[in-house]
């Protein structure tokens, strides 16, 4: 291929890609907009439509290849990915453009792509540094103006254009604990600055201010949480403080924010200052940018293996009827593979087990429902295969295996972060950690009803508990929305025949739910079953879920926090 036909593709590649985040951005932008308006129905829709973006322009690109036949060959890739390095040396989105290089390249070489030499394995242009018409955060020095005038200032500076409430009783609040969060003795020093990202974190119906305050000596994490009433003006609820608070506000279990960023990498060089211990490929993810975090993943998993010696073996816990599940055990995933046949009771199929967890992407997860990495193609070297998890995988996943010398080519995978199942948490628990588990148990139920989730398969083993504590929901194949179940009271038998059978005598439609049964078949003690009821008793009441349901038909989900109402300052109570 001549030097001006790579060139001229590579500029081809990158205006798709340009083309992409300029859309990005805007849809991203236009969250400030929606969240003045109080559109809560336009801020779903958004946040569906985002997520379909990268698939609809990578589509375009490869579509217009028809111009360039001879790109078909792997042969002509290495002058054209030297082209493009090229024309990234000044882009301020370098990092995602080799990545759309990446997508496109795969789809225009088929199958080739995870061999090829010629697509970008590591980043060739350096992310640091990058300018931005507009600084990516702010920075307040409290010592020259005041804590109080410094805090109205950073709220003011966001341009939001509704009312506030009452800002000043506000910012009563929030002074109080931000002096609370200062060094002791609690003093305003020249040292301390307070950095301000300069995008809002728009999700659902909340925007985040997201910062730290620098004492010269460390620095803290801090978002704010910035609501509206029901006429429509601004109030803070709270603040989160600390990596273990904000932690939560960034978990995976959640939507994705919607942030303007002209330059991703540096509000992700921020964020990593706030979570040292955080991959940057879950911030990506939690940005939007899920399928740089995909690539930045798939990285950080080969880099892992490069350095480690261990081999992936099948996951604890009781073992699934549609997924086969295998870990790493010095890795803190797990990889699922869907099986080619499922046995009986289960009445799906391939088809139907990917339809769900497209719908867990599209949806709210509230916190309670694991986001999981979809690739397809994955080839892992066969000597860190256990020969039992080998044996298990060419058993039940056959034609999702291909053997390509030295590694195993999986054709389609899910990968989520580890959890200890429900199950094998509660095992040998005492009556705290029954209990405290039990909570979160409920809790999971509960808030996944308030976003119309009913989990279907409500087994322990099909809950997790992450390593901040919380119970999350990660079987999808039941799954099913609250308003597409019809919830009903257990008839009550006529006789003792009816009493004692083993068989429901009543008619039982394919979407009935009894939630009666539910304490009947979770549990296996009688501690286990009253310390629920205790607690979550009323999601054990048809009239719970029917109401629930009633609600969801009118428009009305649940409004989940991400943080605890306790947490919230008092007059948000009132």
């Amino acid at each position: 291929m001549a030097p001006d036909a790579a060139s001229e593709i590579a500029r081809f590649i990158l205006a798709g890609f340009d083309k992409h985040y300029r859309l990005f951005r805007a849809i991203s932008a236009a969250a400030k907009e929606r969240f003045e308006a109080g559109d809560w129905a336009a801020v779903k829709q958004a946040a569906r439509a985002r997520i379909d973006m990268y698939d609809v322009r990578v589509r375009e690109a490869v579509s217009g290849f028809e111009r360039f036949p001879s790109a078909r060959e792997e042969v002509m890739w290495p002058a054209i990915k030297q082209a493009y390095v090229g024309l990234l040396l000044e882009h301020q989105q370098p990092e995602l453009a080799e990545t759309f290089f990446n997508s496109v390249a795969a789809r225009v070489l088929a199958r080739t792509y995870y061999t090829n030499q010629h697509i970008f394995w590591r980043p060739a242009v350096s992310t640091e540094h990058i300018e931005s018409l507009r600084p990516t955060y702010r920075v307040y020095y409290p010592a020259e103006h005041g804590l109080r005038a410094t805090l109205k200032a950073i709220f003011l500076d966001t341009q939001l254009l509704s009312p506030w409430e009452d800002l000043e009783r506000d910012l009563h609040a929030l002074l109080h604990v931000v002096r609370e969060l200062l060094p002791k003795p609690r003093e305003v020093t020249p040292s301390l600055q307070v950095h301000v990202l300069s995008s809002l974190f728009y999700r659902n119906r909340s925007a985040y201010l997201v910062g730290r305050l620098d004492t010269g000596a460390t620095e803290l994490p801090f978002a704010v949480p910035i609501r509206k009433n029901s006429n429509g003006a601004l109030y803070l609820d709270a603040v989160l403080a600390g990596q273990e608070q904000l932690g939560t506000l960034f978990s995976l279990a959640r939507a994705y924010f919607m942030v303007d960023m002209e330059v991703p990498s540096a509000f992700v060089s921020f964020l990593k200052t706030l979570f040292p211990g955080k991959p940057a490929a879950e911030l990506y993810i939690a940005l939007g940018l899920h399928k740089q975090g995909k690539t930045l993943f798939y990285r950080d998993l080969f880099e892992h293996l490069r350095h480690s010696t261990d081999r992936f073996v099948v996951a604890p816990g009781v073992k699934g009827m549609v997924m086969v599940v295998f870990t790493l055990p010095s890795f803190p995933y797990v990889f699922k593979v869907i099986r080619d046949r499922f046995e009986p009771p289960k009445d799906v199929d391939r088809q139907k087990v990917m339809q769900q967890y497209l719908m867990v992407k599209y949806h709210d997860r509230v916190g309670r429902l694991a986001d999981t990495l979809e690739y397809s193609q994955v080839a892992l070297p066969l000597s860190r295969f256990e020969p039992a998890l080998l044996e298990e995988l060419e058993r039940l996943v056959p034609s999702q295996l291909e053997r390509d010398g030295e590694r195993l080519v999986i054709q389609h995978v899910y990968i989520e972060r580890r959890m200890v199942p429900l199950d094998v948490w509660l095992t040998g628990a005492d009556e705290q950690k029954l209990e405290r588990g039990l909570f979160e148990f409920g809790q999971a139920i509960r808030e996944l009803a308030g976003a119309n989730i009913f989990p279907g398969d409500l087994l322990l083993k099909n809950f997790g508990v992450t390593r901040s504590g919380r119970v999350v929901f990660y079987d999808y194949d039941e799954l099913a929305r609250v308003t597409d179940c019809n919830f009903r009271s257990l008839p009550t038998p006529r006789d003792d025949e009816e009493d004692w059978s083993s068989e429901p005598w009543f008619f039982v439609g394919s979407t009935d739910i009894f939630p009666e049964e539910l304490p009947k078949f979770l549990f296996n003690t009688e501690q286990a079953k009253s310390l629920f009821l205790s607690m979550h008793g009323d999601l054990a009441t048809p009239e719970f879920w029917q109401q629930k349901k009633e609600q969801l038909g009118g428009g009305l989900e649940d409004d989940v926090m991400p943080y605890p109402e306790a947490r919230r300052f008092a007059h948000t109570h009132a």
